[in-house]
């Protein structure tokens, strides 16, 4: 079974028509379902195997910079250092691996980076399953806080019945009353 960390996208941006930017929620919640990014904790074989095109096809420029300035730098290092041809290889090796490795939290970074709300933990044979699951227990919570907040919306307060002047000030029920 793996584990799957879901991430919501961000609000979207919107121009009214009178030019002012507002906040858009979307649609309707099909709309921020399908956007929905589920990350398997796992070891990735494409980030490992082609991480610049994993980076590009999961839009992680930032990672895509810092993957090719270490590149660059190892190969350049081990070149001054003399390194044999192996070492330089194995070297980028290990720097693929690390990548293969750390692809699930390179991608989680990168969400949050960019606005993405983490909404969950779920746990699946495989994505399939992880999205039902996932979605099958957010409806649930979605409909049950929606019966909560009609439930809690408070009646409306009675009106405030005028009172008629008096001359009593204080404690004490009748005008020059005392004790």
């Amino acid at each position: 079974m793996t584990v799957y960390m879901v991430f919501e996208p961000p609000p979207e941006h919107s121009r009214s028509k009178h030019g002012v930017a507002s906040l858009a929620y979307g649609a309707s919640s099909l709309t921020r379902a399908e956007r929905t990014a589920f990350v398997p904790d796992r070891f990735i074989w494409s980030a490992f195997l082609f991480a610049p095109l994993w980076m590009l096809w999961h839009r992680l420029w930032i990672v895509l910079v810092g993957y090719v300035a270490a590149s660059v730098a190892l190969v350049v290092a081990l070149r001054f250092a003399s390194a044999p041809s192996d070492a330089r290889g194995f070297a980028m090796l290990l720097l693929m691996l690390l990548v293969g490795f750390e692809a699930a939290t390179l991608r989680r970074w990168t969400l949050l980076l960019n606005g993405w709300r983490e909404v969950g933990t779920v746990v699946g044979d495989d994505r399939e399953s992880a999205e039902r699951r996932f979605f099958d227990r957010y409806v649930s919570l979605e409909t049950t806080r929606e019966m909560e907040a009609a439930l809690a919306t408070p009646p409306p307060p009675p009106p405030v019945a005028q009172r008629e002047a008096t001359d009593v000030v204080g404690l004490f029920p009748q005008p020059g009353g005392g004790t």
